[in-house]
């Protein structure tokens, strides 16, 4: 299974939104609402009890819909919210700082987002979650972030984005005071084992991940953070496809994987990529 980072890849933001026009919409009578109500939209419990968000919830799960459980839908909501509100910010991370960051040491600096909303995207085929037993494994897209003004920081994992398959499936996190992240980044997660480490059956000869815990995503969310904090000329920007699948990539990424076959369809957000730089 090729691995991929050539270019941003269509998110779930895009999946489940499609419709620009109707994603700003959205956002305004949600600000419009949580300002006459004096509601922090930050707070996901009281951003759930909007009327704004629960027509919303109800549009969604119309014949196209992603295939998102019901009690996750407000969670997609919060986070769309957020991620439009700070300009779609998206972070496609590259196979060698991903790697870096599971199997070295914990970047120097304080970890800080860079946004107060964004979408990280992992290489394609990287990271999962499942694999034991009988539970069906599924590659995770990435994960959404948002910080309230609590100073929590609230997570949303994607998963089960894959080409010719509709879908996506999310798994929302606890939220977790980011004032505790300089400690995540040095926290061992896993009661027995190495965290990160793959449940897939062979998954260790491909060099495969997987997240068992929430503590491991708030882990890596953290050393990526404070990575890209520490290191900012490991931080390129791009601007979204021109046309077909014209990436917009300053190095000139291809647009096939290895062996000839077509790249996953490219998101039309523009993005910055994070390299290991050094």
């Amino acid at each position: 299974m090729p691995l991929h980072d050539a270019y941003a890849r269509r998110t779930p933001f895009e999946l489940a939104f499609p419709d620009r026009e109707a994603a700003d919409a959205f956002v305004r009578a949600v600000a419009e609402e949580a300002e006459a109500r004096g509601v922090d939209p930050s707070d996901r419990a009281a951003f759930s009890m909007l009327g704004s968000v629960g027509a919303a919830v109800h549009g969604l799960q119309g014949p196209d819909a992603p295939g998102v459980a019901i009690r996750d839908y407000a969670a997609l909501l919060f986070h769309a919210f957020h991620f439009v509100r700070e300009g779609r910010p998206v972070h496609l991370v590259d196979v060698h700082v991903a790697r870096y960051l599971v199997e070295g040491p914990a970047p120097g600096g304080t970890p800080e987002p860079p946004a107060r909303a964004g979408y990280v995207q992992l290489p394609r085929h990287l990271f999962w979650v499942g694999g034991e037993g009988d539970e069906a494994a599924e590659p995770v897209d990435g994960f959404f972030w948002t910080l309230s003004t609590d100073g929590s920081i609230h997570v949303l994992l994607a998963t089960g984005m894959r080409e010719g398959r509709p879908g996506l499936a999310v798994v929302p996190l606890p939220e977790a005071p980011w004032a505790e992240a300089g400690a995540w980044m040095d926290a061992h997660v896993r009661e027995v084992g190495a965290d990160f480490a793959t449940t897939l059956p062979g998954g260790e000869l491909e060099g495969l991940y997987s997240f068992t815990a929430a503590g491991e995503v708030l882990k890596l969310a953290a050393r990526l953070f404070a990575y890209e904090g520490a290191v900012p000329e490991a931080v390129e920007k791009h601007a979204p496809p021109t046309n077909g699948r014209d990436h917009g990539n300053p190095v000139g990424a291809e647009s096939r994987e290895p062996g000839g076959s077509e790249g996953p369809t490219p998101s039309s957000l523009p993005y910055r990529r994070i390299v290991l730089h050094g």
